[in-house]
């Protein structure tokens, strides 16, 4: 089988969670012995379409323009058995890569009028246009939000056209949270068992569909952890791709966004059978307190004090902040006595160093 997979993401890379789901789509497809063939459409020179219908009457079939797409990508396109059209959702629809690769295959259809069974208009085609799989990424979390550009592909889908598959994947930034690394690797593992059920069988079954879906976290979770990492890029005057770069973490400025995010990065095996209270004395800019509660994987919080706590950290606030987000080296801060850790040490090193190897 002969794919051509379209790739219309400005970014490149681990940058964008397009390439990121296509990848592991093709992988997939390669796996099950397809020939697929990427194209970043990025790369290539595909001028507007002119509406001037020269590939209609003076020139048949063949395009006016003298470009990428009349030399190379609409011939692969024809001679392709399926096309994978891979778009991040811009404006709730395709992005204007991807919608200027499409306008410019008008010279596969012909400029006569029929009608289907259905009534409506349509133009017949000049050649057999390849079977389509569309593939879209999302950064909110909602499936809702993929709605539109599905009412769009089916509207704008030729009734001769044979649409595949849509693989719609909401809330893709989470794909690279060190927090859901399972979860991510489930959604990516599934993906690629599409490709190899794309090419066996032209069909993704049910159940490797709700993998590839499947919520990486509630909503509501969703919203904090998108405004303390993008408080995080404004305060630290970076874009995303530079966070990403430079391996940064999402830091907590308030104590009830520190109580939210830092038990998504504590090793809970450390504490074993046992059940561990971790307590935190907080000084400074934020004079607060707040404790968590290991037990059998789970992780509770509470704002204020406990009766008994297996560790005590008392530090000022900004200090841990930086201690968190590698800013601050936090065993040289204990032996500088920057802050006090009461009670056992070596678990306290245990608990944290889930966080430290992803963060790493």
């Amino acid at each position: 089988m002969k794919i051509l997979a379209l790739n219309s993401s400005p970014r490149s890379g681990g940058d964008s969670y397009t390439v990121m789901m296509l990848n592991a789509l093709v992988n997939g497809m390669r796996e099950a012995e397809a020939e697929v063939d990427i194209v970043n459409l990025r790369d290539k020179t595909i001028r507007n379409c002119m509406g001037c219908f020269t590939c209609w009457t003076k020139t048949p079939g063949k395009c006016v323009h003298k470009d990428d797409m009349t030399k190379e990508l609409f011939p692969k396109w024809l001679a392709s058995d399926l096309v994978v059209y891979a778009t991040p959702l811009y404006f709730h629809t395709i992005n204007a890569a991807m919608s200027t690769f499409w306008e410019r295959t008008l010279p596969a259809a012909l400029p006569f009028f029929e009608q289907g069974e259905d009534g409506k208009t349509f133009h017949p085609l000049r050649a057999k246009v390849p079977a389509s799989v569309l593939l879209s990424v999302c950064g909110f979390p909602e499936a809702s939000e993929f709605d539109a550009l599905l009412d769009f592909l089916m509207r704008t889908r030729h009734k001769n056209t044979n649409a595949v598959a849509s693989i719609c994947r909401a809330g893709a930034s989470l794909l690279t949270s060190p927090f859901l690394q399972d979860k991510a690797n489930d959604v990516l593992d599934a993906t690629k068992q599409a490709g190899r059920e794309l090419v066996k069988s032209m069909k993704i079954a049910p159940e490797t569909m709700a993998r590839i879906t499947q919520p990486l976290g509630d909503i509501q979770s969703f919203a904090k952890m998108g405004n303390i990492y993008w408080k995080t890029c404004i305060a630290e005057g970076v874009t995303p791709k530079e966070f990403q770069e430079k391996k940064m973490v999402p830091r907590p400025d308030s104590l009830d966004s520190f109580m939210f995010i830092f038990p998504f990065g504590v090793n809970t095996r450390a504490a074993g059978d046992r059940t561990v209270v971790l307590q935190f004395k907080f000084s400074g800019e934020v004079e607060d307190s707040c404790c968590f509660t290991i037990e059998k994987g789970v992780v509770r919080v509470k704002q204020g004090t406990c009766e008994k706590a297996d560790i005590t950290i008392e530090t000022p606030f900004h200090l841990w902040m930086d201690i968190m987000t590698r800013k601050a080296d936090g065993g040289k801060m204990l032996m500088e006595q920057r802050y006090k850790v009461h009670g056992d040490l070596t678990l306290m090193i245990q608990l944290f160093q889930k966080r430290n190897d992803h963060s790493s």
